[in-house]
């Protein structure tokens, strides 16, 4: 999709049905950098339904995701946009530290295929609602016209 289009629906991708576990997000901090880069620091409280030996233990507390998103516009081609996406996952303090990082690794690869199809569905809605302000905006025009129309008939 365009630059516009996704950098729109990226300010927008929360809440969606394809990533359920998301629920809550804060804006830490945003600004524009000298170059005019947009830099985004969100703060998203999950869900992530982890096996209940780890909720036991309390290991959530001790799990941190860094993830980053670069949303860049294709060089070459104005209706695309270049996303990159990484994760760094940090466990502190447990004995079982490489397998819940392998545990959240999986989990994120497999969710970055639903934050795409989440983008989609953020982007076919705001191209519906775009088309909704349209369409009552044509037909806001239209009645004041036939008004008149049938007025000057009178």
């Amino acid at each position: 999709h365009p630059w516009e289009t996704v950098t729109t629906a990226a300010m927008q991708k929360y809440p969606n049905p394809m990533n359920p576990s998301v629920v809550g997000v804060d804006v830490l901090d945003r600004h524009v950098d000298p170059s005019g880069r947009l830099h985004s620091h969100r703060l998203l409280s999950t869900e992530w339904g982890l096996p209940s030996v780890v909720k036991s233990i309390s290991f959530t507390n001790m799990v941190s995701v860094d993830e980053r998103l670069i949303y860049k516009p294709h060089p070459q081609d104005p209706e695309k946009t270049v996303l990159t996406q990484e994760a760094i996952i940090t466990v502190k303090g447990v004995s079982l530290s490489s397998y819940l990082e392998g545990l959240m690794a999986s989990t994120i690869s497999s969710n970055a295929n639903k934050g795409r199809e989440a983008m989609e569905w953020v982007i076919h809605r705001l191209n519906a609602e775009i088309e909704e302000l349209a369409a009552s905006a044509r037909g806001s025009i239209r009645a004041p016209m036939a008004a008149a129309a049938f007025a000057e008939k009178g």
